[in-house]
């Protein structure tokens, strides 16, 4: 059995991230300089002229610190990158300082997209490359990644010295609580480099000026949702081809607060019949209402991630669920005085419910165990997660590595803001779900009935009968590894 994956502590991780005047923010679908504007698919960087002119480093180093895991003089590093929301500006930062480090290694990096069908032929191949951010959309499954040992374990990296925070071990520099979701069966096999919240998203300048307020219900929601219908604006738009937006950031929030927590431990656990669960049918009968009374922006279905959120920031639909990497992926898009902000999904029945938010640990970094320089790679992610690099990716991606020490001195933007605003109202209140990233099949056949639901081809009840037989289909089957959680 896995080891439990126990939420972060809300009051945990704002303690962690000092509030020096700064505060956190959070991000997940996965970036020295400016905030780079989009990058070609793949780019990569010659490590020996990179090398000759690497900087020397803004920072001393304790001289335990330097080489703890014994890399090896002249031996390459590859590292290929998730480049989705975050940029690669922070991939390039962390290389950089790598190579002032360790002059002597080439030290290569490459922006990608849908990592899996790229990386999967390598990886059956015998020959990864030595550290990868394995999000975005058609990443790896980690699952499989981990029952198939192609994962190394972090534990020296995690007990390795920081590189920039004397005397303490790299893991100790790391918010408590923060890497939990980077354990598969107790083993440290993940680095879970951002911190993520999901909520709905709107303009507060646009609420200023027509005088509306975020509403503390869901039937509060909807009566806004015409308010805003009347006035010539669609109320809603969400990633259309990627429905599974609408699961984590409106779905399961529902789910929780029409049930509680022990209702997602269920459906995470694959107890029998979790799905039929009468908190889950009230959920999705709220969330369709969206469609059901026109409130979802005429053609929605047929976009992008971005160009759905693109539509968002030009005014065409108010509300939009997402996570809080949202800012930056859409930054050379968002109109001046814009002022983006985040709030949790109305309380399904009352205001009781209201502040509780999803959250989690994401953009997860690996070391494939085949790997030709596993210590490299590992190297490398002591310098992605210093806290030199953290606050270059708190201060240029408006997000936050759990990182101590990682936001001091921050100017917050309206997004950043708002999401510390609802982190701190959370309290112990937060949740997640692990069921779509251990269970492959269950996430998309979740996936794509949602994409069913908020088209009106398939109904509430419907979606529960489709989902419940995969769910028990993915029980049944001995070859796929089972995980369980009891908080």
């Amino acid at each position: 059995m896995m080891k439990k994956q126990t939420p972060l502590s809300r009051r945990t991780f704002l303690k962690g991230s000092a509030m020096l005047g700064a505060g956190w923010a959070l991000a997940a679908c996965a970036p020295t300089a400016a905030p780079p504007a989009a990058a070609p698919a793949a780019t990569t960087a010659p490590a020996a002229e990179a090398a000759a002119a690497a900087p020397a480093l803004p920072f001393e180093v304790a001289p335990e610190a330097m080489n703890p895991l014994g890399l090896e003089a002249g031996k390459s590093v590859e590292g290929i990158f998730f480049e989705g929301g975050f940029g690669r500006g922070y991939l390039d930062n962390a290389a950089e300082i790598f190579r002032a480090l360790h002059p002597e290694n080439e030290m290569t990096v490459e922006g990608i997209v849908r990592v899996g069908e790229q990386l999967r032929p390598r990886f059956i191949g015998g020959n990864p490359p030595d550290v990868i951010d394995n999000s975005g959309a058609g990443n790896l499954d980690r699952a499989a990644l981990v029952a198939e040992g192609q994962l190394l374990d972090l534990a020296p990296l995690f007990n390795a010295p920081s590189l920039d925070t004397p005397g303490k071990t790299f893991g100790e520099t790391l918010f408590p609580g923060s890497q939990n979701d980077g354990k598969w069966g107790g083993v440290q096999y993940e680095l879970m480099m951002a911190y993520t919240v999901a909520g709905i998203w709107h303009s507060q300048t646009l609420f200023e000026e027509k005088g509306w307020e975020y509403p503390k219900t869901w039937a509060g929601m909807l009566d806004l949702c015409e308010t805003i219908k009347s006035d010539g604006i669609a109320p809603w738009t969400y990633q259309g081809r990627y429905p599974q937006y609408m699961n984590f950031g409106v779905l399961m929030p529902l789910v929780y607060k029409n049930g509680g927590m022990q209702v997602i431990i269920d459906i995470d656990n694959l107890v029998d019949g979790a799905w039929e669960n009468p908190a889950v049918l009230t959920s999705l009968q709220q969330m369709q209402e969206l469609y059901n009374r026109g409130y979802i922006m005429e053609g929605t279905e047929g976009l992008t991630h971005t160009e759905s959120q693109a539509e968002w920031l030009q005014g065409k639909a108010v509300f939009i669920p997402c996570g809080t990497w949202l800012e930056n992926e859409m930054r050379d898009m968002t109109p001046d005085n814009f002022n983006m902000v985040v709030k949790p999904v109305p309380g399904a029945q009352d205001e009781s419910t209201y502040a509780s938010v999803m959250a989690w640990s994401g953009e997860n970094f690996i070391v494939p165990s085949q790997a030709v320089n596993t210590i490299g790679g590992m190297e490398f992610l002591r310098c992605l997660m210093s806290k030199e690099n953290a606050k270059w990716f708190a201060q240029n991606v408006s997000a936050i590595m759990p990182v101590f020490g990682g936001t001091e001195g921050i100017e917050l933007s309206s997004a950043l803001a708002s999401a510390i605003a609802i982190a701190e109202a959370s309290g112990e209140d937060t949740f997640n779900d692990n069921w779509d990233s251990w269970y492959t099949p269950l996430s998309e056949e979740a996936r794509d009935r949602t994409g069913d639901l908020m088209t009106g081809r398939i109904t509430p009840e419907q979606w529960i009968e489709a989902v419940q037989a995969k769910a028990d289909e993915v029980k049944a089957d001995p070859a796929i590894p089972k995980y369980e959680r009891s908080a």
